[in-house]
């Protein structure tokens, strides 16, 4: 037998006892099942399925939700990163929008929060933005219209004088059984206000940001792996994704930075407004996490992203934010 084949049979005996010594211990250890306890990796505990049984009237309300989301990010502690810098953040009124126009504020930035009708919602922002020390302008308004958008830049750039951060943050969402579901109004409704919305705020603003200044979308995990039910939302999703890496190239060269991104499931009215009381007691359960994130755990990635002292080098990004293991 040859010193090849003497080292081929020592090899194989080895890897026979690590099997046996597994073996015994996979014995010793019986059936093992998989743990549906929520995961939690923070200082505290955030909510877990099963989750409140609500269904709420659309576009949805913040103040009207029974379990609220929390946005407030206390362990977050503002270090001037975003100092003398004003923000658009549209979809501002609850949600993550909310939490965002929170830790902008936090960081030094006066922020405008661009929304529908959702007034008390948005009235409550900004109280806890001017509660951060800063100012907060409310614009409300449809984001279909190219009008009202270059109306909401033009008010901001009155009243702050300068802008330098857009968060393209508004959605609308329903899902669909079938494909035939599905309307042309409905479809023509989300694209519209989903896509159509991010780029007349982007065309908007582009003129006035400067060297420093960013664009952050805000897309979906869905936009990345798509949905069943969620066929034309998951569509936008993924336009958002290409629009920014597209967008990124576009706008290099005159220094400012466009990323996205992309949440998994998040408790914000926009769900509850969507989803059917039996399923959304059970959101976000099928995340590795086992539970929905809160805003106030997706706020600190478009810190991130928008301070230049952070993310100078990096533009048109897809950021997963998505409580799963390599989404």
């Amino acid at each position: 037998m040859t010193n090849s084949e003497n080292k081929a049979g020592s090899a194989g005996n080895m890897q026979r006892a690590i099997q046996r010594e597994q073996d015994q211990r996979d014995r010793q250890k019986g059936p093992q099942s998989e743990s549906k306890e929520a995961v939690q990796t923070g200082h505290s505990d955030q909510p877990a399925p099963p989750l409140p049984d609500q269904h709420l009237e659309k576009p949805g309300m913040e103040a009207d939700m029974e379990l609220r989301p929390r946005f407030l990010a206390p362990d977050y502690c503002g270090s001037g990163k975003l100092a003398g810098m004003t923000a658009i953040i549209t979809g501002g009124d609850s949600g993550i929008g909310r939490a965002v126009a929170v830790l902008y504020a936090r960081e030094g930035a006066d922020v405008a929060i661009v929304y529908l009708n959702e007034h008390e919602d948005a009235a409550e922002t900004r109280r806890f933005v001017e509660a951060e020390g800063q100012s907060c302008l409310l614009l409300p308004g449809d984001l279909r219209d190219p009008e009202f958008c270059k109306g909401a830049v033009a008010q901001t750039l009155a009243k702050f004088g300068r802008l330098d951060i857009l968060v393209n943050n508004a959605a609308f969402q329903e899902h669909a059984g079938s494909l035939a579901e599905l309307s042309e109004e409905r479809f023509d409704l989300t694209m519209k206000t989903n896509i159509y919305g991010y780029f007349h705020m982007a065309k908007a603003a582009e003129p006035h940001l400067k060297r420093g200044g960013s664009i952050i979308n805000s897309g979906s995990v869905v936009g990345l792996r798509g949905s069943k039910h969620l066929l034309d939302y998951s569509t936008t999703k993924g336009a958002i994704h290409a629009f920014t890496m597209s967008l990124a190239s576009n706008l290099l060269e005159k220094g400012i930075r466009v990323n996205a991104v992309a949440p998994g499931p998040v408790w914000t009215p926009l769900n509850p407004a969507d989803q059917s009381p039996d399923k959304i007691k059970e959101f976000g359960a099928s995340t590795d996490m086992k539970r929905p994130a809160q805003p106030e755990e997706l706020s600190p990635a478009y810190v991130f992203l928008a301070a230049p002292c952070c993310s100078s080098y990096i533009s048109g990004i897809v950021l997963p934010v998505t409580g799963s293991v390599g989404d």
